[in-house]
C-alpha cells in the first residue's frame, strides 16, 4: 500500500478503481506500407469509432448540461464526416504510398494551420474542431486508449496531472465518485468544480499519476487529504467504517436544511452557495442555500467553440433565478483570464496573465461581449431577485464605466418594450488591495461588496496560490489580510450596505468564526460546506466573537490568530 499526502479539496470519502485521465503520446515511427487500402481501411475504422464516441458523449453532455454544451460534439462530428478533410488524406495514402497516421498528420496540421491564419473568426475556431477531432482519430489508429471524462460509465476514481474547468464539467458523478491530482490546492478551479460536484477530492500531491496504475484500488480522503493506492483489506475496512460516518453526519446536518441561520445569540446571518452552472442550484437547495453568492458564468463561455448567444446566456440565467424562487442571485460578469482561457478568443499571451488583461478590463475593453450578456441579465432580472456584480474592479473609474455601460442597455432594453426589474443591486467584487484600500469610496457608489479572498490573499501577499513553491504564503488567516476584510466590511456599514464573501474561506471552519466576529453578513461557499457552516454557527455568539477584534487585528502572524480563535471557540 502506497500513502500520499495532498490537500483535501473536496470533502467526503471515496473508494474505487483508479481511471487515469492522460492525453496518450501519440508519437508515431514513420514506416513504408505495402498496401495502400488496408491502410484506408484502418484509418476509416478509426473514423467510425470516433463518430460513435462523440456521438456517446454528444447524447451525455446534452442530457447532463443542455444543447449549448453539445453543440461543440455535433461540430466535432461534422468535421469527422466533411469531404473536404477526409479525402485529400485517402488521396495522399494511396498516391504517396505512406501510412494512415502520417497521411492524417499531414493533412490535419495543413488544414489547422491554413484556418489559424484566416482573417474571418468564426473560420479560425474550426483549427481547434480539426485538432482535436484528428487527436482523437490518431489515438485510435496507434491503439492507444483516447480518455473523455463522458465516457466514463463504470465507478472510478480520476487521477489526472490536474482537470480544467471543462474537463471537471464533464464528470458524471453517479460514476466519477473521487479525483485526485499531481497539482492544484484548494482554490483551483478543479477543486471548486469537486466541491459543486459534491465528490471527495484531493489535489496537489505532487506525482499521483506516477504512483498509480490504471484499475489500481483507490481510497481518496477529502477530510484529511490523502489518497491509499491498493490499501490492505483492513485500510480498506476502516474507511468503508469511515464513509459510513460521514454519511451519518451529513444526516445530521441535512436536519439544519430548511432553518435559517441563526447565532447563539440570536444574530441573523446568510449562508449562500457557489454555483457555476444551472444545474448546480439544486446542490444549493438540497444543502440549505439562502442565496446563490456567486454565479460564475464564465463556465457558459467554455467547452464551445463560440461565445454564447445573448438568448443562450438569458435561458441561463432565468433558469436560475426560476429556481431560487424569489432568492437573491448574485451573478458575477464575465471573468476570463488568468487560468482561464477561451481558445475561441485571440487573447494576448501575457507573462502574468493573472495580473493582466482579464475580467472586467477584457469586458470593458469588448464591448461586443460585455453587452450581450448585460442584456441577457437584464432580461432575466424580471424573474427573480437579481443582484449583479462586476470582477477585478481596481478603480472607481472602472465601476462607473460598466455601469455606465449597464445602465444605457437597460434604458434600450425599456424602449424596445422588455420587463426589466427596477430593483437590481449593482456591486463588486473585491479581490485587489486596491479597492479593499479605499472601501469607503467605494462604498459610496455601489449597492454591495462580495469579498473574492482567492485573489485578495495571493496579491496581497504577492504569492501565486497555483505556486507550489510558495503556497505557505497563502495565508487566510494572516493579520494584513483580516485588516482588509474588517476595513471592507466597516467602510460598507457606514454606508448602510452589505458584505458578502464568495471566496473559499467563507466556508472554512477556522474563518467563520472571525468573519463572524469582522461582521460579515453573507457567506458564499460550495454547497456542500453549507449545512457544516449552519451547524457552527449556531454554536458561535458573535457578540462575544466582536469584543476579540481588536485583539486579532493587531496579532503579528496567521498562527497566532489561528492558536487564538481555536482557543475561544472550542
Amino acid at each position: 500500500m502506497i500513502n500520499k499526502q495532498g490537500i483535501a479539496a473536496s470533502s467526503g470519502i471515496a473508494i474505487a478503481k483508479a481511471y487515469h485521465l492522460a492525453v496518450p503520446d501519440l508519437s508515431f515511427e514513420k514506416k513504408k506500407i505495402d498496401n495502400p487500402n488496408t491502410e484506408i481501411e484502418r484509418l476509416n475504422k478509426a473514423l467510425e469509432i470516433s463518430k460513435q464516441e462523440l456521438e456517446k458523449i454528444r447524447t451525455h453532455t446534452k442530457n447532463e448540461l443542455g444543447d449549448e454544451h453539445a453543440e461543440i460534439f455535433s461540430a466535432h462530428l461534422l468535421v469527422l464526416s466533411d469531404p473536404e478533410l477526409i479525402n485529400p488524406i485517402t488521396d495522399k495514402i494511396k498516391s504517396d504510398n505512406v501510412m494512415a497516421e502520417a497521411a492524417l498528420e499531414e493533412i490535419a496540421n495543413m488544414f489547422i494551420d491554413m484556418f489559424k491564419n484566416m482573417d474571418n473568426e468564426y473560420m479560425r475556431e474550426r483549427a481547434a474542431d480539426i485538432q482535436d477531432v484528428t487527436k482523437r482519430v490518431m489515438a485510435h489508429l496507434l491503439g492507444v486508449s483516447f480518455p473523455d471524462p463522458a465516457l466514463i460509465d463504470e465507478e472510478v476514481i480520476v487521477i489526472a496531472n490536474d482537470l480544467t474547468p471543462s474537463d471537471t464539467a464533464q464528470l458524471n458523478r453517479q460514476f466519477v465518485k473521487g479525483f485526485a491530482t499531481d497539482i492544484g490546492g484548494r482554490t483551483s478551479h478543479s477543486a471548486i468544480m469537486a466541491r459543486s460536484l459534491e465528490i471527495p477530492a484531493v489535489v496537489g500531491t505532487k506525482n499521483i499519476t506516477e504512483e498509480v496504475s490504471q484499475h489500481d484500488m483507490i481510497i481518496v480522503d477529502g477530510l484529511e487529504g490523502i489518497v491509499l493506492i491498493n490499501p490492505s483489506e483492513d485500510e480498506l475496512a476502516n474507511y468503508r467504517e469511515k464513509q459510513a460516518a460521514y454519511a451519518e453526519q451529513k444526516e445530521v446536518w441535512a436536519q439544519l436544511k430548511d432553518e435559517p441561520t441563526f447565532t447563539k445569540d440570536g444574530e441573523q446571518v446568510e449562508l449562500a452557495g457557489n454555483i457555476g452552472t444551472p444545474e448546480d442550484v439544486t446542490g444549493v437547495l438540497n444543502n440549505g442555500g439562502e442565496a446563490v453568492g456567486l454565479y460564475r458564468t464564465e463556465f457558459l463561455y467554455m467547452g464551445k467553440n463560440a461565445l454564447p448567444t445573448e438568448e443562450e446566456q438569458y435561458e441561463a440565467y432565468k433558469s436560475v433565478l426560476e429556481q431560487m424562487d424569489g432568492k437573491p442571485v448574485v451573478v458575477r460578469t464575465l471573468d476570463i483570464g488568468g487560468d482561464k482561457e477561451l481558445d475561441y478568443l485571440d487573447l494576448p499571451k501575457e507573462m502574468n496573465p493573472f495580473l493582466g488583461f482579464r475580467a472586467i478590463r477584457f469586458c470593458l475593453e469588448n464591448e461586443a461581449v460585455f453587452r450581450p450578456q448585460l442584456r441577457a441579465l437584464l432580461r432575466a432580472s424580471a424573474h427573480g431577485n437579481l443582484k449583479i456584480m462586476f470582477p477585478m474592479v481596481a478603480t472607481l473609474e472602472e465601476f462607473r464605466q460598466a455601469k455606465a455601460i449597464l445602465l444605457d442597455e437597460k434604458e434600450a432594453l425599456k424602449k424596445d418594450g422588455f420587463k426589466i426589474s427596477d430593483d437590481i443591486e449593482v456591486g463588486i467584487m473585491v479581490e485587489i488591495p486596491s479597492t479593499a484600500v479605499i472601501a469607503k469610496q467605494f462604498a459610496k457608489e455601489v449597492d454591495f461588496f462580495s469579498i473574492g479572498t482567492n485573489d485578495l490573499i495571493q496579491y496581497t501577499m504577492a504569492a501565486d496560490r497555483m505556486n507550489e513553491r510558495v503556497s505557505y504564503l497563502y495565508q487566510p488567516y494572516h493579520p494584513a489580510i483580516l485588516n482588509l476584510l474588517n476595513n471592507v466590511i466597516e467602510a460598507a456599514h457606514s454606508e448602510g450596505k452589505w458584505v458578502g464573501m464568495c471566496g473559499e474561506m467563507a466556508g472554512d471552519s477556522i474563518a467563520i468564526p472571525i468573519l463572524l466576529g469582522l461582521g460579515l453578513d453573507e457567506f458564499s461557499m460550495s454547497a456542500t460546506s453549507i449545512l457544516p457552516a449552519r451547524t457552527q454557527l449556531r454554536d458561535l455568539s458573535k457578540g462575544k466573537l466582536a469584543s476579540y477584534k481588536d485583539k486579532l487585528l493587531s496579532m503579528g502572524t496567521a498562527e497566532e490568530v489561528v492558536a487564538f480563535i481555536k482557543e475561544k471557540t472550542e
